[in-house]
């Protein structure tokens, strides 16, 4: 009788042992499943986080491309405006040489000297140039002078306030090759001491009156400043005390802002940049062409549509 207890009990034991294995490994599978849910939504919100920042990324990257290809663009105009220039150059008809060329560039200068609209640089606010802006005006001028002697109309040109002991001269020395032999008239007096103030037009980006025309018997005279540190008004202050008249360029009169990435839009020019536009206008006798070609890109500004269907 005992024996049959025991072994009944064992027996009894022996199944109830697979139920709790059943029961441990159905614990286990619950707990996997749920690690597994963990794991997924960890990896969803991972995804999301690295989804937001490759977008930032993206938007940041794309923002520089434009930047980059509005540079470019800017570029490939101005290298495109020089090839013309030079292209303009080698058709100058062969058969003259360079001797001959020379020749007649020279005349053509002698001629202005005699008859040409006068264009002085008014030089007299090197003090408040690094020596750095003064090398980088000394470059101005070189091209300045340049764009003269290619022109077919050109200015008779002076330079005043160039102190022969200064750094400006010298940087102009080093850096002009012939420059002493350059056919500008060079002095060290004041444009105001040289010309008659009725003849006189100073031109500023500042005045208040647009310059409509060039005149024969005019003098104009252009700010020689590089100011990287942007002293506004430094030369119309000094037009204005000394009471001559002042004009613009009519960049408002013809051109519109153009959007661009940076927002940026600028009338200040350099002076050759000032000249050429000049030149071009004397050349063309429409400030639509002549804005066109010489304001730079970078600057922000396009003829305005309106303009062109005057």
């Amino acid at each position: 009788m005992n024996v049959d207890i025991q072994l009944s009990e064992k027996s009894s034991s022996c199944e109830e042992q697979p139920q709790k294995l059943q029961h441990v490994d159905s614990v286990s599978d619950m707990m996997e499943l749920l690690n597994i849910d963990v794991e997924l939504d960890s990896s969803s919100a991972n995804r999301e986080e690295s989804a937001l920042i490759c977008s930032k990324n993206v938007m940041r990257k794309q923002r520089n491309w434009e930047r980059r290809l509005e540079a470019k663009k800017s570029k490939r105009k101005e290298e495109k405006l020089r090839r013309r220039q030079n292209q303009q150059e080698k058709d100058v008809d062969p058969q003259f040489s360079k001797r001959v060329l020379k020749a007649i560039t020279k005349e053509r200068l002698e001629e202005a000297r005699t008859s040409g609209p006068r264009l002085c640089v008014d030089l007299s606010m090197t003090d408040c140039m690094s020596h750095k802006e003064i090398s980088r005006l000394a470059g101005q001028i070189r091209r300045l002078y340049g764009s003269n002697k290619k022109s077919l109309q050109p200015f008779h040109l002076f330079l005043s306030d160039l102190k022969k002991d200064g750094l400006l001269y010298r940087e102009c020395i080093r850096m002009n090759d012939g420059f002493l032999n350059y056919m500008i008239d060079v002095t060290e007096e004041s444009w105001i001491d040289l010309f008659p103030s009725q003849d006189i037009v100073y031109l500023s980006p500042d005045a208040s009156e647009a310059l409509e025309r060039v005149d024969e018997d005019k003098v104009y005279i252009l700010g020689g400043l590089v100011d990287e540190s942007i002293q506004k008004k430094i030369s119309y202050t000094r037009a204005k005390e000394l009471g001559v008249y002042m004009a613009r360029l009519p960049i408002d009169e013809y051109m519109v802002k153009k959007p661009n990435p940076k927002n940026f839009h600028s009338k200040i020019l350099a002076i050759n940049q000032v000249f050429e536009i000049l030149l071009k206008f004397r050349d063309t006798g429409n400030w639509i062409t002549a804005l066109g070609a010489g304001i730079p890109a970078g600057k922000g500004y396009v003829v305005s549509s309106e303009a062109v269907q005057r």
